[in-house]
């Protein structure tokens, strides 16, 4: 059989976002024979040893990459982010403590429901009366909450913190770090838990990246359903019952093409880097590209702005299809465009779109 590629667009959308080309290479060419099995990863059991040494170097491509203590256990999930919405706080739960959310958008806000399933929720701080354009500063968590959340990067506002709030040692933070997980080095030891759905930087969709600090696992009730502790799944690995095969596999491939390029510490690089492009593209147009965010707060994975009118804005967006560059409507809360330019977007995607955007600005102003 022969695989004919077609042209290979620049892939602009918050998720399932774009993955790194010689991951989908790796992926094209073992799809039909995993390693000499003769049979694809897609068919192979989950008990084989040729799928655990898979298993075992994705968990320790994430272990290497975010410098995680080994008191830090690693589990791929299924049911997105959003099932972390309702298995923190059913996980991290304590009697007679408060929960505490920081509100910085739409899953915050969500994540803020789940909560409230399971006790007494208090929202510490938000940034809802400027339409999530901002991170609150000066954000003061109890020193007797049960956990603190937070939502690292916001995809639909183009937000993100560059600043982790400080919480009391008793106090485990937890983040989700969905959209920028590995964007930029962080100290994994200033948190308790840390998720991430896999479709916006690490993979695709269909697992969920979670982070939990062992001493945490003591918590959840006893009577609550086997699938949703989180002990459950770290004492089996992940394990437990049959998990998301290739959605593990393929973020293998994209953490090994991560690591490649020099780690977390050279993406991070590179991000800063792409970021800086598109948002002098912003400030320098004389007001006919508005940022969303305010510039102590914009995130290096979602750039997100406005034109003068919303029919240039539905003109913009065709005209950048026309050139290949897709995904490039804002989301309805704010309308706009939209640029997601995850750790896989290569530096000459976010050029191109740069370089289109100043000339469409000279041709419509």
């Amino acid at each position: 059989m022969v695989i004919i590629m077609t042209k290979h667009v620049y892939n602009f959308y918050a998720g399932p976002a774009t993955l790194p080309l010689p991951a989908l290479k790796k992926a094209q060419e073992e799809l039909l024979d995993f390693q000499g099995t003769g049979m694809s990863l897609m068919e192979i059991s989950h008990r084989s040893k040729e799928y655990a040494k898979m298993h075992a170097e994705a968990s320790g491509l994430v272990k290497e990459l975010m410098d995680l203590p080994d008191d830090y256990k690693i589990m791929w999930l299924q049911g997105g982010a959003s099932s972390q919405f309702y298995m923190v706080p059913l996980n991290l739960q304590q009697k007679e403590k408060s929960m505490e959310y920081v509100n910085t958008g739409v899953w915050s806000k969500k994540a803020i429901k789940e909560g409230r399933f399971y006790g007494d929720v208090k929202v510490v701080a938000s940034s809802e009366d400027e339409n999530f354009s901002y991170i609150p500063n000066d954000i003061e968590f109890s020193d007797n909450a049960a956990f603190a959340h937070i939502t690292g990067n916001n995809t639909i506002y183009g937000t993100e913190y560059h600043e982790w709030p400080k919480v009391s040692s008793n106090v485990p933070l937890t983040c989700d770090m969905s959209s920028h997980i590995m964007d930029k080095v962080i100290d994994p030891k200033k948190f308790g838990v840390i998720y991430a759905g896999a479709q916006k930087n690490i993979g695709p969709a269909g697992v969920t990246l979670v982070i939990v600090r062992e001493d945490l696992f003591g918590r959840v009730p006893e009577n609550t359903p086997t699938l949703q502790k989180w002990k459950t799944h770290a004492e089996k690995d992940s394990l437990f019952n049959t998990g998301p095969c290739w959605a593990i596999y393929m973020c293998k491939l994209s953490l090994e093409y991560l690591k490649s390029l020099g780690g977390v510490p050279a993406i991070e690089k590179i991000n800063r880097k792409k970021a800086k492009i598109l948002y002098d593209v912003i400030d320098n147009s004389s007001g006919f590209y508005r940022g969303h965010a305010k510039p102590a707060s914009r995130s290096l994975m979602n750039v997100t702005f406005n034109l003068p009118t919303s029919e240039l804005e539905a003109k913009c967006i065709t005209e950048g299809l026309s050139r290949g560059m897709v995904g490039l409507k804002g989301h309805r809360s704010v309308g706009g465009m939209r640029a997601s330019i995850y750790n896989a977007m290569p530096i000459e995607g976010v050029q191109a779109l740069a370089d289109f955007l100043k000339e469409f600005q000279e041709k419509n102003q």
